[in-house]
């Protein structure tokens, strides 16, 4: 088995950041593919993967030179959990990365601290990587809070768990003001 997968899931770039769109940013669909794209060039050489329903996310994927999971999951927490399962077979350690940080830089380098490793996002709630090991059935809980939900999983699992705040990995774009420096 190969010791650790990374595992980038991104929605169909039409239907991403509706916030942003909302806001009237304009050049939604070329910001994302640019994040996206920083992302998956980030985390070579290990074995990067892109978690998608959608044909075109497949093709970028591919193009950038990733895996391609396909799931129907119209969900982030189920497109994750699809692609832990799957991953799980051949791989020790999965670690799932948002597909909009702002300085990826190290993906692909990063040794895990713990069995469970958390970076938060800047506000210290979210979810921007999660490394959690592949035999284990892990419940995911991206969305509001998840940084505490995840740390209550590892705890429930009896595994150890690293959260790790103010890393280079905090800024990810959700919000009109994550785009200003």
């Amino acid at each position: 088995m190969e010791p650790l997968a990374i595992v980038i899931p991104l929605r169909d770039f039409a239907a991403g950041k509706s916030r942003l769109r909302h806001a009237g940013v304009s050049d939604v669909d070329r910001r994302i593919k640019e994040l996206a794209t920083g992302v998956i060039t980030a985390s070579h050489p290990r074995p990067t993967y892109v978690a998608c329903e959608s044909s075109n996310v497949a093709t970028f994927a591919r193009e950038r030179g990733a895996g391609v999971i396909r799931s129907n999951a119209h969900n982030l927490n189920a497109a994750v959990t699809n692609a832990h399962r799957t991953l799980a077979k051949d791989f020790h350690v999965i670690m799932i990365v948002l597909g909009d940080l702002r300085n990826p830089v190290g993906l692909g380098t990063y040794e895990p601290p713990a069995p469970v490793s958390i970076v938060a996002d800047h506000h210290g709630t979210g979810t921007n990587v999660l490394i959690v090991p592949g035999g284990v059935d892990f419940i995911f809980s991206f969305g509001l809070n998840s940084a505490r939900h995840h740390a209550e999983e590892a705890a429930r699992l009896g595994l150890t768990c690293h959260v790790r705040h103010g890393s280079e990995w905090a800024y990810d774009i959700d919000e009109i003001e994550d785009l200003r420096d």
